[in-house]
């Protein structure tokens, strides 16, 4: 559960938070689905090289290559929400408010990041929409789609952030509870 997760004391997440939550959810199965169907024709890529035992595929390296796209995809849009994506502490120890207005501020950064992958990527599927690839014969839109998603999905998970460390940085929320590093570094963490 990240901090964006967490309702107040005794309070019930809103249905965005449960939404988005689930959501969240969503791309952290898929993420896995793409990791082991990425194993198949990569496999087949190894076996066929190394082995006279199977015939060498050539659509195989176009499967891979889409599914890699869309695994770190859906990998960035995860890091996002969990803030372990553009995230770097590079400011000391700083009082909650103030630690709120930083992340804010870099924030900012990533949603104007975000915006230019709505606006590109949009572009870049339109591109893409009546041709196929050379090999699998596969719609080139569906390995250019990823990118407005991700900025589409930054743009929720990030509203949300930047929502809470406005409250924070107003002083009408409280700051979310750091882990302690003995903590991490004992791998004891109950999240």
């Amino acid at each position: 559960m990240t901090p964006s997760d967490s309702p107040a004391v005794g309070e019930a997440p809103s249905l965005w938070r449960r939404f988005t939550a689930a959501y969240a959810s969503l791309l952290s199965h898929l993420v896995v689905a793409s990791v082991a169907v990425l194993i198949i024709p990569v496999s087949l890529q190894i076996f066929s090289r190394h082995t006279a035992l199977i015939p060498s595929y050539i659509w195989t390296e176009e499967m891979a290559r889409f599914l890699f796209i869309w695994t770190i995809s859906i990998g960035a849009m995860i890091g996002v929400r969990e803030s372990t994506h553009f995230e770097v502490d590079v400011m000391p120890e700083l009082p909650p408010r103030a630690e709120a207005v930083a992340r804010l501020i870099g924030r900012i950064g990533t949603l104007v990041l975000a915006c230019v992958f709505v606006f590109a990527g949009t572009k870049f599927v339109e591109f893409a929409w009546f041709r196929t690839s050379e090999l699998a014969d596969l719609p080139l839109w569906l390995i250019h789609l990823p990118w407005p998603m991700m900025g589409v999905t930054w743009i929720i998970f990030l509203g949300e952030q930047m929502w809470d460390d406005v409250l924070i940085a107003a002083g009408r929320k409280a700051s979310p509870v750091k882990p302690a590093i003995n903590d991490i570094e004992a791998g004891t963490l109950n999240l």
